[in-house]
């Protein structure tokens, strides 16, 4: 819920002649950039938006943010910077959290509830199908698109429970196959076998809706190790996205390198060896043999391990064998956790394999930018390289 007030208590009487608008609906995908604006305030009226979300364990998220309206009575969220709150700067989505969110427009001079709110964020839209599929070796979920097809196919490779970058492909017209890369049992870093990986490839190109002729891969942290070694030596992928990964899988990390800091969490950055050297040039994935078209993404700001640097090395491997069926970005200010756009931000968080609290890094507005440009560009990029033709 989005509010519109001041900073004291909110009032429980409301403004008849403020309006919130929440666009392109109060009801809306989780990916699209919701457009807030308020109307009907005086002339360089000092207002809080305030915004809330409950999450499904019942935990509160808030945020506000203070604007001065123009002489027309008008604060628009896409143009105009925060006085003060909870980010700076013009950030049209700064204000939100997942969900349902709920808006409020408050009086900044007696706290009265000027008009308020609420936008449903959804994960999988009207028409979006989810099932598990445990068959072939393999077990994930799939999602697919409304309607016959064809569609490109995409496979997710995921190192977390959560489904949302794999849903909201699939509102957006891919057929997505989201297959764990750790289980639940305390030596899940032990092995990984790219038979599943394969199974799953088969899966998704026999499926009556897809038309590509090969499927798009995708992998964030350590799911692009797999994703490149996927690539590399399983047949029928075109298209790979490598989100702040690493090369060289076989490597492990050096727990002696990992700073404890005051705050309680832990620097790791420096952990994972960087594979230039002789001794680990046999650990590095031979993405060189790949046909698929790749996209490397790197974070300058990672503070998981030296993303770019990883990038750089991958860069350099296809160079050196004369391929050039890739492409590179980097995004300054971005940390670790590049998620779809309009996430909440995470600084620091549990790691799975350290079995410690770490620092993701990141700066708050220029992440979010990063996850923005990244998403838009991981579509234009499937789209592309993954062409659909129907059935016979």
């Amino acid at each position: 819920r989005v509010r519109v007030s001041e900073h004291r208590v909110s009032a429980q009487k409301m403004s008849s002649r403020v309006r919130l608008s929440l666009l392109p609906s109060i009801r809306c995908m989780f990916d699209d950039l919701l457009k807030i604006r308020v109307t009907g305030l005086s002339s360089q009226q000092d207002v809080v938006l305030r915004a809330s979300a409950t999450d499904e364990k019942g935990s509160n998220f808030n945020s506000w943010a203070e604007f001065r309206a123009d002489h027309s009575g008008q604060v628009d969220l896409s143009r105009d910077a925060t006085l003060n709150g909870s980010y700076s700067g013009v950030q049209p989505m700064g204000l939100l959290c997942p969900h349902m969110v709920h808006f409020s427009v408050v009086n900044k001079q007696d706290g009265q509830i000027l008009a308020q709110e609420t936008n449903e964020r959804c994960i999988l839209g009207d028409g979006v199908q989810r099932q598990t599929v445990t068959e072939q070796g393999f077990t994930g979920v799939l999602f697919t698109p409304p309607g016959s097809g064809p569609f490109p196919a995409v496979l997710n490779l995921s190192t977390s429970p959560t489904e949302k970058r794999a849903g909201l492909l699939a509102n957006r017209g891919f057929v997505v196959m989201t297959v764990p890369i750790f289980n639940r049992k305390a030596d899940q870093t032990e092995r990984l076998h790219l038979d599943q990986y394969e199974a799953a490839v088969q899966y998704l190109l026999q499926h009556s809706k897809v038309g590509s002729a090969e499927v798009g891969v995708m992998g964030l942290s350590k799911g692009t190790d797999v994703a490149l070694s996927v690539a590399s030596f399983v047949r029928g992928v075109g298209a790979v996205v490598s989100i702040n990964g690493c090369n060289p899988p076989a490597l492990r990390p050096d727990l002696s390198k990992c700073i404890a800091l005051s705050s309680g969490l832990y620097m790791v950055k420096n952990a994972m060896p960087i594979p230039t050297s002789a001794e680990h040039r046999d650990t590095v994935v031979p993405i060189e043999k790949a046909s698929a078209q790749f996209l490397f993404a790197a974070s300058e700001d990672d503070l998981n391990w030296d993303s770019v640097a990883f990038m750089e090395q991958m860069v350099e491997r296809m160079k050196h064998h004369g391929r050039n069926n890739f492409e590179a970005i980097s995004y300054p200010g971005a940390g670790h956790i590049l998620d779809t756009p309009f996430s909440p931000f995470e600084a620091s968080g549990f790691h799975g394999v350290f079995k410690m609290s770490v620092l993701w890094g990141g700066e708050p507005a220029a992440h979010a930018r990063a996850e923005e440009q990244l998403w838009k560009k991981i579509q234009e990029f499937f789209r592309k390289h993954l062409r659909c033709e129907a059935k016979l």
